[in-house]
């Protein structure tokens, strides 16, 4: 058959398969970071301080988030083998895709770093220039380097030629409404070897506050040598918002933060709205007190019975939130320091209200 007969042939099979069209346009469009291949429109779960720790990553993976990413780390904390940036090294298998986020401003510190972070064996290396908090930007690093463009594309350039995994960059748009460059920063970092760009919709003036603009991101989307995929980040909080980013705004993308706090459900009730159009069933008592059990019980194994107990008390009240008359339970979970304790809470949390949630 010739090559032109031939995609006659394949053409009106498709026209006249819906399926074979789905299934076919659904692999073209496929989203690659550097050679990982990932699914049509991605949802990546944001590193977040004293957040995006191993158990929670575990979590959000199993219920659907694409790709993880590490709390940030320190640079010069990995060089100096500081315990808490060293810790923050450790990944479970079951969380691959993985990606480790650092952040710094000195050239040589970050690419010692890159060398400390291989040994860990991540899918990805990503580097923090968004990050907007002043102990941060007071070092010229985080969204400090947005001042320094010049520097960040170094930065990107030397790390990505330092290793083999694929360097990936989050930043804002700029430091100010009179700084903002994203296009051409874009398109220097994708110079410079970056091999997927996550960008928040805000600047570092604004910090978290307004709405974040996703008009920017998208003209970065939309700038025709930009050849790596752009994903969207900021006031992700609706399965309906991922998809205006998706179908409105065409990114390839959407790393999400603030949205999976408490619910790490949060990627496969967008995933079900995209393909049934409805909001799927909040998650029943059950449900949430299993994934409070699991994190802790992951948390345990990870820094043991203390630590584990006394870390995972901040996500307690998340998980729950929205439960009337949840306080004096509430009170014992977060004042208990030891696991024996909390799983007692746990038991009784299904005990009262799963009743309550069937009437």
């Amino acid at each position: 058959m010739g090559s032109r007969l031939k995609r006659c042939f394949e053409t009106k099979l498709l026209a006249e398969n819906p399926l074979l069209f789905f299934i076919f346009t659904k692999k073209i469009a496929l989203v690659k970071i550097g050679d990982i291949e990932l699914s049509d429109f991605p949802l990546l779960l944001a590193p977040m301080e004293d957040v995006s720790d191993p158990p929670f990553r575990a979590l959000c993976k199993e219920l659907g988030a694409d790709v993880v990413y590490t709390e940030f780390i320190s640079s010069e904390g990995l060089i100096r083998d500081a315990a808490k940036s060293v810790q923050k090294l450790d990944i479970y298998e079951k969380e691959r895709p993985v990606g480790i986020q650092i952040f710094g401003a000195n050239l040589e510190s970050m690419i010692r770093s890159v060398e400390i972070v291989e040994a860990s064996q991540p899918d990805i290396i990503d580097i923090n220039f968004g990050c907007p908090v002043k102990k941060v930007v007071s070092k010229g690093a985080g969204a400090g380097i947005l001042k320094d463009i010049p520097l960040m594309v170094k930065l990107t350039e030397a790390m990505a030629k330092h290793t083999h995994l694929p360097i990936t960059v989050k930043t804002r748009l700029g430091w100010d409404d009179d700084s903002i460059k994203i296009v051409e920063v874009a398109e220097r970092l994708q110079d410079a070897g970056a091999k997927a760009i996550s960008i928040h919709g805000r600047t570092r003036a604004q910090m978290y506050k307004g709405e974040a603009n996703w008009h920017s991101i998208a003209e970065v989307k939309n700038n025709q040598r930009m050849q790596i995929p752009i994903f969207g980040n900021g006031d992700v909080d609706s399965p309906e918002k991922a998809k205006l980013m998706r179908d409105a705004f065409g990114l390839d993308g959407a790393m999400i933060g603030r949205a999976s706090i408490g619910n790490p459900w949060f990627f496969n009730q967008v995933k079900h709205y995209f393909e049934t159009g409805t909001h799927a069933a909040p998650p029943s008592i059950e449900d949430r007190v299993a994934v409070a059990r699991r994190h802790l019980e992951m948390a345990i194994d990870w820094k043991g019975e203390i630590q584990g107990v006394l870390e995972t008390r901040r996500h307690y009240t998340n998980y729950f939130k929205g439960i009337p008359n949840f306080k004096p339970l509430r009170t014992r979970m977060v004042t208990s320091n030891e696991s024996a304790g909390v799983f007692e809470v746990f038991d009784e949390i299904i005990e009262h209200f799963s009743a309550q949630e069937m009437a």
